[in-house]
């Protein structure tokens, strides 16, 4: 019986430190900015993406969930904070939407079947990037207004960038998978 606690013990602490180093990782990835035109890219949708591949989507969701916890609370951990503010005034902002997605996706990466061939793989995960574009599009017209031009500035913008991301994880999801064995 102390074998099987112990065990559990040892899963539970291996959990918590991945889901925190994922939070790390989500945090240096949405300070990391790629100058790209008209709006600098971020690799947090990447990570994202990672996060829910490499963990599984109890891990990722987890992560995911922590990340965000941590950005509510006041803690810069989001791209643009701390010159934009910080803590539920910036979560609240216009990126709560695609911030709210993150979750979505991050569980649909971990969910889905990715061991198919590489252009299953492909069109699963643009299936799973959309669910950051789905919420942050739909908060961003209830924000702004449906009267602007919400597509062209909160989605147009990121699709190449998004493509050359999937396609990234798309080349490394058998090597991105074998990370679940270590968990």
């Amino acid at each position: 019986m102390e074998i099987v606690k112990s065990q559990i013990n040892q899963k539970l602490f291996k959990s918590i430190i991945i889901i925190f180093i994922g939070s790390i990782l989500l945090t240096l990835s949405a300070k990391f900015k790629i100058p790209f035109y008209p709006v600098p890219m971020t690799m947090q949708t990447f990570v994202v993406i990672f996060v829910g591949m490499a963990f599984g989507y109890k891990i990722g969701l987890a992560t995911v969930s922590l990340y965000l916890f941590e950005g509510i609370i006041g803690f810069p951990v989001f791209s643009n904070s701390p010159e934009r503010g910080v803590g539920i005034v910036y979560f609240t902002g216009p990126t709560m939407g695609y911030l709210i997605g993150f979750i979505f996706a991050s569980f649909v990466a971990g969910y889905l079947n990715l061991n198919k061939n590489l252009l299953v793989v492909f069109f699963k995960l643009i299936f799973t990037v959309s669910f950051i574009y789905i919420f942050g599009i739909l908060w961003l017209g209830n924000l702004i207004g449906w009267d602007k031009p919400v597509f062209q500035l909160g989605v147009k913008p990121f699709l190449l960038a998004e493509l050359f991301k999937i396609l990234i994880l798309t080349l490394l999801s058998k090597k991105i998978l074998l990370f679940r064995k270590f968990i």
